[in-house]
Formats: structure tokens, sequence, C-alpha cells
């Protein structure tokens, strides 16, 4: 690492030696970088990750090394993607940081030892520190708190295990400055929060299974018995995302059971996240939304579909200025929601950046639902200039469908409305939202007979709700006339999510409450119109850094795929799920050639039911050459294993490879066994996980997986106008 390091600086100099060079006096200034000044290269070493800062460049020279312990540089570190530093390199940075660093975080570090762990003790001046994701007991929670008196912020995991009984009585003292906390729950229990008098800001992750390996059912009751429960005093924001099942629903309303007595006179940040369309009740959140919006000063606002109704909504809204708002699955509030951001609900509606409204206009499908259920391009417009810095922007769930009208009396495409969002810098739609609408004359209007074989596979048809046809080949395709001009108007885009209404993830652990809330596959006949053009436009956004395309069965063959990672060479982030047809794959030559373009990606997560997993696949792949993350979900898939070996061979940087294939469980496990044997002592932070997607102990496979990678990336969830302390790590 240290030779890189010396090879961009001898390149730089030469660079800098060219750019100087006197051509008329044939006399030339040789200029290296000790000759920049401090300043400048502070600047430049700012973006040197802190393992190469402390470890290689520190050691180039006198000069160098001086500058690489600034406290500008060392004040805050964060060590959470240094996925190569092993104990003992971090146990090495721990030793130089000691007093200097005051933010610290290592969320994500699964890999590290608890011996690592003990070693943060060094960082006595440390105020805010973030070990999620790490080994840590209570003892060495009571020893490490101990050492640090100064902390004011902490994040950390509650493991099975956990005793609050065994922090030492400087611990609790520690514990009791605290001005914030966040706590990932893995078993039933307050944490550490009883001990925290003094918290501004609590955040809270609940991942409980409701039944442990062994098969019993977990229950709360040892929590109602406790005596110290938490009183949340001086609590300004409260946050909580929950993964499904009744027990994580349980010990939310353990702790919030507080608020039904009392709502802290300063809280303005409330936002409350549950998987599912069937949330469990909780009888104080109408007060509490009344109290919220009688001072004046909320900052963001995200309750469960069955906890608010629209009387409670707009008392909490009124007279406030909120920056995040989020009625993700909320159908029934909709009409309320757009009253009060464009009605002078709002004391100041400029102020909200980040807006969800992830299904916020689709009932669910066993329920009636009618044409009004559509997004209305008009009020979107007006959402549009009321709310003019929307950053942030989730329309997922959601129905559009723009039908061609002749004339000037034609309806105004939903795309030339989203154009008015001059700020979007992140947006997820629904597929449908960019088709240009339906050729009316091949859309049967009277009773004519379908297929034969469509009458055996068509569902009864409901009102206002349009129909999948075999005529609708005829489908627009080609049209994208809605979609330039989105592009047009939002080119600085660096997160765009398509999302078709029929797409679901395969993998199981969000899949029984996802299902409830999704109409079936092909039910949106405009969904159908996005295909292959309208990828290949997306060309139009050369910020783009993370993109989703999941559920278009409109793609044929990808083509616009290459044409689009051929223009956004800085793409990091891309996740393609079931497009084109389920029963084949029918865009893998597309896919090679576009992958060879994708030379700066970091992260794919691959979803289809027919993926070859070949060597040609492999061979296309390790053409990302700085990809760290890769799983690949395949129902019916194959996989090559002398192939993978090469491509992990190749990619030296990957340290995720999760692959839910076809295929035995004998050859998954030979091919993981194979795969940590050879890598895992170069590449501490490797985690390999090959297992047949439908074999029936997944559940428990996946439950063992980091839930930093689980988070991110081997779950499909969307990433938009989410708040970053409920967003996935």
């Amino acid at each position: 690492m240290s030779g890189k390091v010396r090879g961009i600086s001898e390149d730089m100099d030469r660079q800098i030696v060219q750019a100087v060079c006197d051509e008329d006096t044939m006399s030339s200034t040789s200029v290296g970088m000790s000759d920049l000044s401090d300043e400048i290269l502070l600047c430049i070493l700012r973006h040197v990750p802190v393992c190469d800062l402390l470890l290689n460049v520190a050691n180039v020279c006198h000069k160098l090394q001086t500058l690489c312990h600034d406290k500008t540089l060392l004040t805050h570190v964060s060590l959470s993607e240094e996925y190569l530093a092993d104990d003992v390199m971090v146990q090495q940075i721990l030793k130089q940081l000691a007093n200097r660093v005051q933010s610290l975080s290592l969320n994500g570090c699964y890999w590290l030892s608890g011996s690592t762990m003990d070693h943060l003790a060094r960082c006595r001046a440390v105020t805010h520190l973030d070990v999620t994701g790490c080994r840590l007991t209570s003892i060495r929670l009571s020893r490490l708190l101990s050492s640090l008196s100064l902390l004011r912020s902490l994040a950390f995991d509650v493991t099975p295990g956990f005793n609050s009984a065994q922090l030492s009585s400087e611990a609790v003292g520690s514990l009791s400055r605290l001005s914030e906390l966040r706590q990932t729950l893995l078993t039933p229990s307050y944490g550490v929060v009883p001990c925290c008098a003094q918290l501004r800001k609590l955040m809270l992750q609940f991942d409980i299974p409701d039944v442990t390996r062994e098969g019993v059912g977990v229950c709360c009751q040892l929590m109602v018995g406790q005596s110290s429960v938490p009183h949340y005093q001086q609590l300004e924001e409260f946050t909580a995302r929950l993964a499904p099942g009744e027990v994580n629903q349980t010990l939310l309303l353990l702790y919030l059971a507080v608020f039904s007595v009392h709502v802290p006179k300063r809280l303005r940040v409330f936002l409350i996240s549950i998987p599912g369309p069937n949330p469990a009740h909780w009888p104080a959140a109408p007060s509490l939304a009344q109290s919220l919006g009688q001072r004046g000063d909320l900052e963001a606002l995200q309750l469960p579909r069955s906890w608010l109704d629209s009387l409670s909504l707009k008392r909490a809204l009124e007279g406030n200025s909120p920056k995040h708002l989020s009625f993700s699955r909320c159908p029934a509030l909709w009409p309320q929601v757009f009253q009060s951001l464009l009605e002078g609900g709002l004391r100041d509606a400029t102020q909200l950046t980040s807006l969800n409204l992830s299904g916020i206009n689709q009932v669910l499908y066993s329920e009636c639902r009618n044409v009004e259920d559509h997004l209305d391009p008009g009020r979107i417009s007006q959402l549009a200039v009321g709310c003019f810095n929307i950053k942030h922007l989730n329309l997922m769930h959601t129905h559009y469908h723009h039908e061609h009208s002749p004339g000037l009396g034609g309806e105004t495409h939903l795309c030339a409305s989203l154009v008015k969002f001059r700020h979007l810098r992140s947006l997820t739609l629904p597929a449908c939202t960019l088709s240009d609408g339906l050729n009316t004359h091949h859309i049967s209007t009277n009773n004519t007979s379908p297929s034969q074989l469509f009458l055996g596979l068509k569902k009864v048809p409901r009102v206002g709700l349009q129909i999948y046809k075999p005529d609708s080949e005829s489908l627009s395709r080609d049209s994208t006339s809605g979609l330039a001009q989105l592009l047009a108007g939002c080119s600085f885009l660096e997160t765009l999510e398509l999302i078709g209404p029929g797409f679901v993830s395969t993998l199981p652990r969000l899949e029984p409450c996802t299902r409830a809330s999704v109409e079936p596959r092909g039910m949106c006949a405009w969904a159908r119109g996005v295909g292959d053009t309208h990828l290949a436009a997306l060309e139009a956004l050369p910020r783009l850094r993370r993109l989703t395309l999941a559920g278009l069965p409109g793609v044929l063959k990808g083509t616009g795929l290459v044409q689009l990672a051929r223009q956004c060479r800085d793409l990091q982030v891309l996740s393609i799920a079931n497009m084109g047809s389920l029963k084949t794959m029918n865009y893998t030559p597309a896919l090679l050639d576009t992958l060879k373009q994708c030379t700066q990606l970091q992260e794919l997560r691959l979803e289809q039911p027919y993926l070859n997993a070949n060597a040609s696949f492999f061979e296309a792949l390790s053409s990302c050459s700085r990809l760290q993350r890769l799983c690949l979900i395949s129902r019916s898939g194959t996989f090559d294993p002398s192939a993978t070996e090469a491509f992990m061979e190749r990619c030296c940087h990957v340290i995720m490879c999760h692959m839910f294939m076809g295929g035995t469980l004998v050859a998954c496990r030979t091919l993981q066994k194979a795969l940590l044997d050879k890598f895992s002592v170069e590449r501490s932070a490797l985690s390999v996980v090959i297992y047949p997607l439908q074999h029936e102990d997944l559940p428990s496979v996946i439950r063992d997986i980091p839930l930093t990678l689980l988070d991110r990336i081997t779950l499909f969830q969307s990433h938009v106008a989410q708040p970053p302390h409920l967003s996935p790590l």
C-alpha cells in the first residue's frame, strides 16, 4: 500500500513539473509535493483513508509525518469501511489516535475481535463513539465506559446475554452524562436507557426474531417487571426502526409506555418505522401528535398507518416547519397530507427537504381501488412550487397512468411536474410513471373476450384497476417524452430507484409483510411500457451514483443498460431485480457488456430467477476492479465454482460474496468453505454466504449475516427519503 501512495506522489510531481515548465526560456522549475504549502497538503490528505494516512503516508517523510498527525485530520475518524484493516492494524491506529480523536466510528466492523475493542480505552478524549456491529459484551462495555468520562454519544448492540447489572459505577456515571444513544436490540432489553437520565436523542433498531434457533418463542414478559424504566425527561428526538415480528412491536410499545403518561416538552423528532400492513395499535398516538403540534418546532415525523387519523395529522403539522416527513403506506391520510402541504398547513413548507410518500395513494391490493387513487400531476406541481427545497422524494408503490390525449387539452405528464423539484438528489418512482401511455385503439372498451390462455390466468377485474391484456404488446414502449422532461430538469440526480408495482424480493425475511401490500406482477399495464429505450435515456444523468431497477417486465434485451453504463461512469451502486421475463434471463449479453463498463462499481445486487453465474459472467464482473460487495439471488440459478474462485482472486477488494442460488447444499457449502479458506486470512472482513435459496434453513442462515451487510444490500429495500438514523447502515 505504501508503494501505491509513493506512486501517486511521483505522478503528481511529474504533472506539476510539466505544468510549471517555462517553454519560452527552456528552463523548468521542479516542484514536488514537499514544496506545496501545508494548507494544500492538508486538503489533499483529508481524502486519504485513515489507515493509509497513519500507517503509510506518514512514513514517507518527516513533513508528511507531522501533517498526518494534524488534529484537523484526526479529530473525526471513521473506520467503518476500512475492510482491509485487521486487528493488528486497528490496534496500531488506535494507539496513534490516543487523545487526539474526539469522534470515532467503528460502525459495522463486525470482523474485529473483542480484544481490539479493549484498545478503545486509549482514546480518552472521545465524545462520540459508534461500535454498532462490533463484539462488545456487558463487561467489555463497562470497562470501556469507565475510561471514557467525556463520552456524550454512544451507539452499540444489545446482544443476547447483555446484563446491565454488570456495569460498574464509573460506567453508569458515564452513561448518565450521555446526550445521544443508539441501541440495536438483538434481545428483549431496555439496554442502558434507564441509566441515561440526560438523553436528548434516542435511536433504536429492533431486530429480535420471534423464535430462537431452538424453536422456542421469544417473549417480552421479563421487561414488564423491571423497576428501572426510561423516563425521557430531556428527550428531543425519538426514532425506532423495526424488523418484522410481533416481539419487536411489543418491545417498542414498552419503550413508548412513558409517552402515554408524559410527552417530553422538547420533543421535536418522532420517527417510527414498522414493516407490514397491520402495525400494533398505540392509543396514545393522537395525543402525542397534538402535543407535537403545539410547540411549533417539529423537525421530523413518521408514524405507522394505523396510529394517526386526519385530524391528528392536521394538528401535528399545523404551525410547524418540518425538514423530514414520511407517510409511507398511509393511503387513508393522503388527502390531509396534501392539504397540509399545499394549503398553508405548514408554517414554512420551504424547510422540507425529505418527503416519503411511498404507497400514499395505494390501498392494499385486496381492497377496493379506483382511478382517484392515482397521483395527480397538478397536485405534484403545486407541491414542487410550495416545497421547492425537497432533495429526497420517494413515490414507490404509487400509481400514475398517463393517457394519450389529442390536441392541446391533453393531460400534463407527471414527469413534467417532477421537473419542478429543482434540488432533487435522490428519487424513487414506480415504473408506470415513466410510461407515456397506452395506444388507446388497442384497449378493449367492450366486452371483447380475451384469449383462452389468459382466461385461465387472469384475476377477477376490480373497479378502476387496469388489467394487463395479451394485446398490451402495443404499449408505446419507444415513447420517452415524459422521461426526457424529467431528466432534462433533474440532471443532478445521484440516486434513482425505478421499481415495478409487482416486484417482491424472494428473500424470506421481509417477504411476508411485503406481499400483503403489493399487487401481482403484470397487473399494471403501464409499467410494462417501460423498456430498453427508457433505460438508455438514463444516460442523461452523469452524476448518478446509485441505481435500482426492479420489476420491469418491459425490458427485452437490456441494451439500454449498456448505453446507460457508458455514460454514467461514476456509478458505484447497482441493484437489478426481475427485469424482463421471469421464465428466462433474456438480457444476459447486455448485462455482461454493462458490467465491463462499470469500472467504478463498488456494490452489485442482482436478483433474477434464471441467472447463470458462469465463467463469462464472472469474467465480465472482474472488470469491476473496485467491487466490494456482491449479492446474487436466483431461485433456479446456477454457478460455476472455479469461475467464482477465479473472480475472487482477481477482485481483491471483494469482502462480501453472498449467493442464494439453486444447486445442492453440498455444492454450496463446498464453495463457501473453499473461498473462506483461501481468502479470509488476507481479507479480515470477508463475509461469504452461499446457500440454496429454497432450503428450509435459509432464514437462520440469513440471521447470521452482519446487520450492516444485511440491511445494506442482501435485503432489497428503498434507500430514498429515509432519515439517516432510520435508513440502512
